[in-house]
C-alpha cells in the first residue's frame, strides 16, 4: 500500500491518541533516553542536527545514527503550526499507562495530581519537575492532554521518563490525599506521608471544593507578604523537593 505524504502522516499523528508528535531536539533526546518507540524522525539539516546531538547528548550517538531522514526545508515547515528552531520533528508511540497500577503501587514515592490545569506549557513544566524530583507519576484531570506537542516541549520529553496519564475525574485510591492549598498548614512544618497523592490546582482557581473536602491533609507553600500564589509548575517543584530533601 502506498505510504501517505509526510505532511498527512504528521497531521494524522497530532490527532491520533495512540501517537505523539515531538517538536525539537531536547524533547527528542529525552524521549530516546527513556525508551520511546520512534516511528519517524525528520530534519531539514542533518549536519547541523548531528552537531547538536554530539554536543548535548553524546550518550545517544549510537541509536541516533541512521535514525533521521532529511527532508526539504519547505516540507519541514509544513509539518506543524510552528517550526522548532533545533530542526527536528518526530512521531512516537504514546506509552500506555495503567492508572490503577500506578495508584496501587506500594512504593513510598508520591504521585502528582494536576486538577483541571488550563495551560499546556504549565502541564509540561510540571511533568518536568516531577521527573526531576523522582515522583512516581503524574495524573492529569480535565480536557488538556499532557502529551500534546506544546506540553512535550516544555516538559522536554520527560513524559517518557515516568507514567503520565489522564483521568476523567478525581481518582479514588488508598493513597493519602494531600491538597496544596493557600488555606492549609505550612509546608515547612509538614512531613508528607508515604505514598501521598499530591493535588495541585490552577494558579487562578485553585483546587475544587470536592477535592478539598476529600483531602486527608491541606498544606500551603510559605510565601512572603503580598505574594499570593505560585504557578502550577513552580508549586509542584517546591512540594516535591520538600519531600525529596526530607528523605
Amino acid at each position: 500500500m502506498k505510504q501517505k505524504p509526510i505532511e498527512d502522516r504528521f497531521y494524522n499523528a497530532r490527532h491520533d491518541p495512540s501517537l505523539v508528535v515531538i517538536e525539537g531536539f531536547h524533547p527528542l533526546k529525552h524521549a530516546m533516553r527513556f525508551g520511546a518507540e520512534l516511528l519517524e524522525v525528520v530534519s531539514p539539516d542533518l549536519t547541523e542536527l548531528v552537531a547538536l546531538q554530539v554536543e548535548y547528548a553524546p550518550d545517544i550517538t549510537k541509536s541516533f545514527q541512521g535514525l533521521v531522514a532529511e527532508v526539504p526545508n519547505d516540507v519541514f515547515e509544513r509539518l506543524g503550526p510552528t517550526t522548532p528552531p533545533t530542526g527536528v520533528m518526530a512521531i512516537a508511540r504514546r506509552p500506555t499507562v495503567n492508572l490503577a497500577e500506578l495508584l496501587n503501587d506500594p512504593a513510598k514515592t508520591p504521585v502528582v495530581l494536576l486538577e483541571n490545569p488550563r495551560n499546556l506549557f504549565n502541564i509540561g513544566a510540571a511533568v518536568r519537575a516531577a521527573a526531576a524530583a523522582g515522583a512516581a507519576g503524574v495524573i492529569n484531570t480535565g480536557n488538556l492532554d499532557p502529551w500534546k506537542p506544546a506540553a512535550l516541549t516544555t516538559g522536554v520529553g520527560l513524559q517518557f521518563a515516568l507514567p503520565v496519564a489522564n483521568s476523567p475525574d478525581l481518582p479514588k485510591c488508598g493513597r493519602p490525599l494531600v491538597a496544596v492549598d493557600l488555606g492549609g498548614d505550612s509546608l515547612s512544618d509538614f512531613q508528607l506521608p508515604d505514598r501521598a497523592l499530591l493535588a495541585f490546582g490552577t494558579e487562578r482557581q485553585g483546587l475544587s471544593q470536592e477535592l478539598l473536602d476529600r483531602a486527608d491533609h491541606r498544606v500551603s507553600i510559605p510565601m512572603e507578604n503580598g505574594v499570593s500564589s505560585l504557578n502550577l509548575a513552580t508549586s509542584v517543584a517546591v512540594v516535591l523537593y520538600h519531600w525529596k530533601l526530607a528523605r
